[in-house]
């Protein structure tokens, strides 16, 4: 090998084999850590897939192709300040995450470019995301789940309709400056109207 007007010459085949065999090791060992890296954030993401499946009080599928970076940020601002949250998935995974959980039959769900749109209550992903598909033709909702139980799209924009907690909170809270009539309108309602309202407000401490 010799030095020529700045470039590197080589000049024997010896000398260029050894050369590309330094760069194949190279390369190699590159595209193992890769993997490794991958294989571990893969294994990180299925994780906290089973989790959310399995702790939140519902999970709602949805297409999302064709939104913009707009609307999308606006989709999950607006499932923020309700509550809730929305992640983009990946089909394989949520498919493996879902294994063994009480979601396990959304599975069917996951083709195409999806996304889940969560929360802790088993109604603000559900109303956040049909408010949000009126306005956006592109969001398209599959199906989801509460727990056992499957949902199908009428079954969530059924769940959408009702009330939210922070809705029968404030329901609650002006109740108590309301006059003594409409105060004895709500205790001559029907038990189980009332024990809704104030079981949701109980539990939501």
């Amino acid at each position: 090998m010799r030095e020529e007007g700045g470039r590197i010459l080589i000049v024997s085949i010896e000398e260029f084999h050894a050369i590309k065999g330094n760069q194949q090791i190279c390369f190699n060992r590159s595209v193992k850590w890769r993997k490794t890296v991958n294989k571990a954030e893969k294994g990180k993401f299925v994780a906290w897939l089973n989790k959310t499946f399995q702790e939140s009080g519902s999970v709602v599928v949805a297409h999302y192709s064709g939104l913009t970076v707009s609307q999308m940020n606006d989709l999950r601002s607006k499932m923020s300040e309700a509550g809730g949250a929305i992640k983009v998935a990946k089909n394989r995974l949520a498919k493996i995450a879902l294994q063994g959980t009480k979601s396990e039959e959304m599975m069917d769900l996951f083709t195409g470019q999806t996304l889940i749109a969560y929360s802790e209550d088993p109604i603000t992903a559900s109303k956040v995301a049909v408010d949000f598909a009126k306005a956006n033709d592109k969001f398209v909702i599959l199906g989801g789940a509460m727990g056992e139980t499957s949902l199908s799209v009428d079954a969530i924009k059924s769940l959408a309709s009702l009330p939210s907690l922070n809705e029968l909170r404030a329901k609650i809270l002006g109740m108590v400056s309301t006059p003594a009539t409409r105060i004895v309108q709500v205790i001559n309602a029907p038990t189980g109207q009332v024990a809704r309202v104030v079981g949701a407000y109980a539990r939501g401490g």
